[in-house]
């Protein structure tokens, strides 16, 4: 047994021997000096930039039309309909292009006869079919989550969603059609939770696909409390709105582990998963934050800590959010945590975060040192210039090709009621967009990269995705009482990129939890395959990298049972799918789309 008396008193021990409140206390002069040294908002280069990919919505003109239904469209009376949903680029049918899935609720009083989630398939030509009805998808209620991952290593990606009330598991028929296998899987609720995040995660590296589900908090409409000045909780810069997270109680998350069968077992009272309480679980993220070969696990906490759920090998897992660096800001406070993004941004190897947050809270952008110790720099990267906007989804991704990851959020408030009061909280916001200057700050972009940015909707989930396989990454959006968005990005000539799908043999199907590693001209550029991000919601899981003038790179594999295989001086500008063990192989078909209009 260690002797601690003996240790020396490093930040990371002291943070161990202190709860999150009191971080303040100890953390605020880093971010004092930070503010001090640095703008908010850094200066443009005196050179010139070069162009930006144009984004451009043809929602319409691609047949996403359909209202997703979330609550009252002029006030929300109860948290259930301030969450909104996620949305997920994913390939259904196996046939090379990404179809849409979009998850919308109800009203509180009543359910309209046309709200329900929605799938719609890819027609190869920038247009989409709502297949939901032919897919057996049609469900309406209160969905907050999607989590998509091949469960039972048939070929054929499944569907998990979560919701205020029960959650379901559809497994892919590979047929077009989807089963609901909830009750059979062994995942029914015994009552009714409020799920919001969820992963599909290899947690013991056995080849199957496990699943952790958060939940958000303890909530009855029977019992909720209302509105009112007098009530904490319930109301915000003097204004009356809907009660809570604040005040309401933190409930339990849950791990099962995957029986190989069709099964899983609650194995959440074992791993350890059931004693990280007191957090309001939003988006979860499964990726290696440590870089120690085994999948961790993110977790937003609005209002509460991040929890940084740390594998330790054996079916078991450790908090260390606090003392590793994500788990509240740079000065120590406690932010309403909402979405995630996990990317390379910087191009040292290491995955870098970034958490969206309440508005008057910056997004956070936490630098990975390595081994999974990060540091917020926030203000020092440029993400402090606005804080009006309620922030939900969010990537860091290359959006224009230049091999340099920019950061995108989607945005939109809780409720109308502030509006009314005053301006400076609107209650439909624009899109956030800010370019990687390749110095570690980040411009936030307005009108130059298209006016679809500016556009404004009470938006929540998006999902990043190639879905006219042109090369560059498209947006879907979930808006609140609004038709879906999506973003065509038109990005600019003359940048090259690769994208890497991962096939597992012996480890599971839909390769979550690899790893690749780019190297070229002394860069390096890293993703891992995940199955939940932004919030609530599932990217294209064909990883994308930008490379700017790069014509060639290798490449090299991490499996998520730990082999790893190279591959050298790869080509730019194709469709790379590697199978565990075989090497690179004919993949599913990639061709642009055969008669899209360009607005």
């Amino acid at each position: 047994m260690t002797d601690t008396k003996s240790l020396p008193w490093t930040r990371r021990r002291l943070l161990q021997s202190i709860p999150a409140a009191v971080a303040p206390a100890i953390l605020s002069g880093q971010a004092r000096r930070a503010i001090a040294a640095v703008s908010a908002n850094p200066a443009l280069p005196e050179k010139p930039l070069p162009p930006f990919s144009k984004f451009v919505d043809v929602s319409h003109s691609a047949g996403l039309t359909q209202p997703m239904y979330y609550g009252r469209p002029d006030r929300v009376d109860y948290i259930v309909e301030s969450v909104g949903g996620g949305c997920a680029f994913f390939d259904y049918d196996n046939d090379g292009w990404m179809d849409i899935f979009i998850l919308g609720g109800r009203r509180i009083e009543n359910t309209p006869a046309d709200a329900s989630n929605r799938l719609y398939k890819n027609n190869r030509d920038g247009t989409f079919t709502d297949v939901t009805e032919k897919a057996g998808l049609r469900d309406c209620g209160w969905a907050s989550g999607v989590c998509i991952g091949d469960y039972d290593n048939d070929g054929f990606e499944d569907i998990f969603v979560t919701y205020y009330g029960q959650n379901k598991l559809y497994r892919n028929n590979g047929d077009g059609t989807f089963t609901d296998v909830t009750e059979k899987a062994g995942l029914l609720n015994p009552k009714t939770r409020f799920g919001t995040g969820c992963t599909f995660v290899d947690y013991n590296r056995d080849g199957l696909l496990d699943l952790f589900v958060a939940n958000y908090v303890e909530f009855d409409f029977a019992t909720a409390p209302t509105a009112s000045l007098e009530v904490p909780g319930c109301n915000f810069e003097g204004v009356a709105i809907y009660c809570g997270p604040a005040g309401m109680g933190a409930p339990q998350h849950f791990l099962y582990r995957n029986n190989g069968d069709g099964t899983f077992t609650d194995v959440s009272k074992e791993s350890g998963i059931s004693t990280m309480l007191g957090s309001y679980g939003l988006t979860a993220v499964s990726f290696d934050a440590d870089e120690d070969g085994w999948p961790d696990i993110l977790l937003a906490g609005d209002e509460t800590p991040a929890l940084l759920m740390i594998n330790n090998h054996d079916g078991t897992f450790r908090e260390e959010g606090l003392m590793r660096g994500v788990a509240v800001s740079g000065d120590g406070r406690m932010l309403g945590g909402m979405g995630i993004g996990v990317g390379d941004y910087d191009l040292d190897g290491h995955l870098d975060v970034v958490i969206t947050h309440f508005q008057m809270q910056i997004a956070g952008l936490y630098h990975c040192l390595g081994k999974g110790e990060f540091e917020d720099v926030s203000i020092q990267s440029g993400l402090g210039s606005d804080r009006r906007f309620v922030q939900w989804g969010a990537c860091i991704l290359d959006l224009d090709n230049d091999g340099h990851p920019d950061i995108f959020m989607t945005a939109g408030n809780v409720t109308p009621e502030l509006e009314r009061v005053t301006a400076k909280f609107p209650w439909r916001c624009p899109k956030m967009l800010f370019r990687n200057l390749g110095n570690g700050t980040f411009a936030e972009l307005g009108d130059e990269a298209g006016p679809a940015i500016a556009s404004r909707y009470v938006s929540r989930g998006c999902a990043f995705g190639d879905f006219d396989n042109d090369g560059d990454l498209d947006i879907v959006i979930m808006n609140y009482n609004d038709p879906p968005t999506l973003l065509r990005n038109d990005s600019p000539s003359g940048n090259h990129w690769i994208k890497v799908r991962l096939e597992g043999v012996k480890s599971n199907r839909s390769a979550i939890g690899g790893r690749v590693t780019l190297t070229y001209n002394g860069k390096t550029q890293v993703q891992e395959v995940m199955s939940q991000s932004s919030h609530l919601s599932s990217n294209d899981p064909r990883l994308h990298f930008g490379l700017g003038q790069v014509k060639t790179v290798d490449i090299e594999v991490r499996w998520p049972m730990g082999r790893t295989e190279s591959f050298k001086a790869v080509a730019a500008n194709q469709l790379v799918t590697i199978r565990e063990g075989k090497g690179i192989v004919p993949g599913r078909p990639f061709q642009k789309a055969a008669a899209e209009k360009r607005a």
